[in-house]
């Protein structure tokens, strides 16, 4: 009986789990639209900010971090150059690279996003993390490493 209950999947604590990820997000993307920009677009000028040091903020890192396909970053990136959020430029080591830095209309948008993200997280961070501690606790096998999820790029 006890190998029974070590295999029940924890719906509940699954779903309240999400739900805290759910909240969040949509959070994030209704402080996104009345900004100005779509939530995609916020995610994309915080990607160009966060890249790690001596890395490149191209087009196709962009793609990757967003787990989006390539041709997709570079409409984002058109559509973010015409807001006159981003610059994109040539690499002068590889023509083929296209690097993006923010303006400073972007930095100014992204800083005020990430203000109003990090104020919110003050109050939903702990939920979020009471809601990961109790998953993983409850998760069939808990402590074992999880099973590895397919990617899909």
């Amino acid at each position: 009986m006890a190998e029974r209950e070590k295999s029940v999947i924890p719906y509940r604590v699954l779903e309240e789990f999400r739900y805290e990820i759910r909240r969040f997000l949509n959070f994030s993307e209704r402080a996104a639209r009345l900004a100005g920009v779509e939530p995609h677009q916020h995610q994309a000028l915080l990607v160009i900010k966060a890249v790690p040091a001596g890395g490149k903020a191209t087009v196709g890192f962009l793609a990757g971090r967003l787990l989006i396909q390539h041709h997709s970053a570079v409409e984002l990136s058109n559509r973010l150059e015409g807001k006159e959020l981003i610059r994109r430029s040539r690499s002068g080591t590889d023509r083929r690279e296209v690097l993006l830095t923010l303006t400073a209309d972007g930095e100014k948008l992204l800083h005020r996003l990430s203000e109003l993200h990090h104020a919110e997280l003050q109050t939903t961070g702990p939920r979020l993390l009471k809601a990961l501690q109790v998953v993983s606790r409850a998760a069939p096998g808990a402590g074992a490493p999880p099973a590895e999820i397919p990617r899909t790029h």
